[in-house]
Formats: C-alpha cells, sequence, structure tokens
C-alpha cells in the first residue's frame, strides 16, 4: 500500500523546515511515503536533504520581517490581507495535489490551508498562545479557532513542567486536541571531545544578524577562548577563513553542523524555538541573545533565564562579562527528547 502524508512547513525562515526534518525520517522509518510541500528556501532545503522524495509547490506567504523593528507588527497587520489570501490559495493547492493521489494523512507546520475535511489533518505549532503585550488574548483566540479547523495539534515540547515554551505552548485552558512530542530536532548527541570553548550560532533576518555578528567580533578579538562562528549566510559559498583566535564559517549544515555544536562546550546563538529544541536534543550549556523586537524569543529568553537553565541578555547589552556566571546555570540537559513515532503516527491509520 502506498501510504502518502502530505507534510508542508510554513517558508519563513528555515525553522519550519529543520524541525519538519526529523518527522520526515521517522514516516519513512515507519513505512510511510512522505510528501514534501512548501515554497522558497524551506521547500529547496528540504529537497535537497529528501532528493528521493516526491514533492509540491505551494503558494507563498511572502512573509519578511521588516528591517525596521519598531514596524514589525505594523507589518504583520498590514500583510493580514495577503495572509488571508493565501490560506485560500493553500485550500485550493492542497485540493489539487490530494485530487493527484491517495493520501493517508497531513502534517501542515503553521500553514492554515493545508488541511482537508476527509483526510485526517494534523496542525504542528509550539505557539498556543502569541505574545503580542497588549493584543495577546485576541491574537490567541484567532490562533485558536483557526487550529480548531485541524484533528489534532502537535506541539514540539513536553506536556509538563521543566518544558521548554512555556505560556507559549500550554493554555489554560485548550480547545483543541492536543499532542506533546517532546523537543523536535534533526540532530542527534553525542559525547565528542571539545574542540572549541565558545560557538556563536548566527541566524535570523537583517540587519540584526550582521549588528550581532560585529559586536560579538569586537568582543572576542579580547578573549584568549577558542572559538569558531558560524555566519548564517546561506547565499555565500561555505567559506572558512581564521581570524586570530577565531574559526569563522560561511555556514554548514547537516553532520558538519551537528558535530561542530556537539565538539563546542558553550553555543551563544538567537532563541529562536528552533535553536532551543536543537540545543536540548545536543544537552548543551548555552547563553542567548533573543532578535530586538521578536518577542517570541524575549520571552523564550527570559523563561529559561529565569528558571536558571540559560542565561541571557539583550543585543546591546553583551559583554565578555556576561559569561563569567555561566556555571550557575543548569543547561538544556533536563529534558526528554524521545518520541515515540510508532504510536504518534497510528493516528492516520485508526482514523
Amino acid at each position: 500500500m502506498n501510504k502518502k502524508v502530505l507534510i508542508a512547513p510554513l517558508n519563513w525562515g528555515l525553522d519550519h523546515a529543520t524541525r519538519c526534518i526529523p518527522i520526515i525520517n521517522a514516516l519513512i522509518n515507519e513505512g510511510f511515503n512522505p510528501v514534501i510541500a512548501s515554497d522558497g528556501v524551506a521547500l529547496s532545503l528540504l529537497k535537497k536533504e529528501f532528493p528521493q522524495l516526491e514533492s509540491k509547490e505551494l503558494p507563498s506567504y511572502g512573509l519578511k520581517y521588516d528591517n525596521e523593528i519598531n514596524n514589525l507588527k505594523l507589518k504583520i497587520l498590514l500583510d493580514s490581507p495577503k495572509i488571508a489570501h493565501t490560506i485560500l490559495a493553500e485550500k485550493k493547492a492542497t485540493e489539487r495535489i490530494l485530487k493527484e493521489g491517495s493520501y493517508l494523512g497531513i502534517i501542515s507546520d503553521n500553514r492554515m490551508g493545508v488541511r482537508h475535511k476527509s483526510v485526517p489533518s494534523v496542525y504542528v505549532t509550539h505557539q498556543l498562545s502569541i505574545p503580542s503585550k497588549k493584543s495577546t488574548s485576541i491574537s490567541t483566540k484567532l490562533q485558536n479557532k483557526c487550529i480548531k479547523k485541524f484533528d489534532v495539534c502537535w506541539v514540539p515540547d513536553m506536556a509538563d513542567d521543566p518544558n521548554l515554551s512555556g505560556e507559549l505552548g500550554h493554555l489554560k485552558k485548550s480547545i483543541v486536541p492536543i499532542t506533546y512530542l517532546g523537543p523536535l530536532s534533526r540532530f542527534n548527541y553525542q559525547n565528542l571531545p571539545k574542540k572549541y570553548d565558545i560557538m556563536v550560532l548566527l541566524s535570523g533576518s537583517e540587519p540584526q544578524r550582521t549588528l550581532l555578528e560585529k559586536k560579538l567580533l569586537q568582543e572576542f578579538e579580547q578573549s584568549d577562548k577558542k572559538i569558531v562562528f558560524i555566519r548564517g549566510i546561506l547565499g555565500e559559498s561555505p567559506k572558512t577563513f581564521i581570524r586570530n583566535n577565531i574559526t569563522i564559517h560561511n555556514f554548514l549544515s547537516g553532520v558538519l553542523l551537528q558535530n561542530l555544536i556537539n565538539s563546542s562546550t558553550l553555543i551563544i546563538s538567537r532563541s529562536s524555538y528552533a535553536t532551543v529544541m536543537d540545543l536540548a536534543k545536543l544537552k548543551k550549556k548555552a547563553f542567548f541573545i533573543p532578535t530586538p523586537g521578536l518577542l517570541e524569543q524575549e520571552y523564550l529568553a527570559k523563561k529559561l533565564s529565569v528558571n536558571k537553565f540559560v542565561p541571557s541578555c539583550k543585543q546591546h547589552e553583551f559583554t565578555l562579562k556576561k559569561l563569567y556566571d555561566i556555571n550557575s546555570y543548569k543547561g538544556l540537559r533536563s529534558f526528554s527528547t524521545y518520541i515515540d513515532y510508532g504510536k504518534l503516527f497510528h493516528f492516520f491509520e485508526s482514523k
């Protein structure tokens, strides 16, 4: 039997696509036939990772972070009609795809329109609550109203304390059926000899990525530690160069990146949820610098700092002195990352 499952991550950065990689691998291992559906760099990444799999292109939301952080909420608000139009276009594209073959299920990572009433449909998100300051309650109700149209919601986190997402992934009262998966990561933990004292893992939108890179390079040129920078520049060649005590890579991916994280003692990075999950899977000590103006990253950094897992600070406040207290934090070793995929995927065959 050709057990097709459509898996469709949102193309907004690479976080949604990368956290779908372990789900796709698990589908293959459990005897399913995953079909990838997305657009832009997310689709390109997954096609490169799984060249043997069938893929479909979906309508693009065209979502981008605004260069002026203060206008980010306004930009998303102004984009609302376009987002609504894209959701309708997604629904039509999904119907066309389903007519081309028989599908056992749909897994949508933050794509509201990729669902169908006749096919078991899963929505993947860690954001049951959306941080938006004064409008959090309204935005959360709208989010859950959309999620309710799916059969079930998978949240990549633990159901109970300690957990990674806090109030983002845990509501006092939920109107949708929720299954907590545990953290999703494409990486695997290995206890490798430590090659670097500090690894700087840069990511995210411009100009903030470049601003953080310049600040950290300036700070670490004063350090006697052995340091490696991953710049996160996908469009450039995988060039490597040395600058005093710092090894710099434009980008690394897959096993090379996994091994370098495993062989580094401390990771400095943004506090995107995908990065938080990766570092939890790899049991790392970390220091987080949230992207200015991104409320989710600011919330996650504060939560993990208050709970004494990972220290953090605002971008403009970082100095080497901020790392002196690192050993008083537990790191991300306290989280179970085992997922029973056989039990999870039984949902598709039991409907």
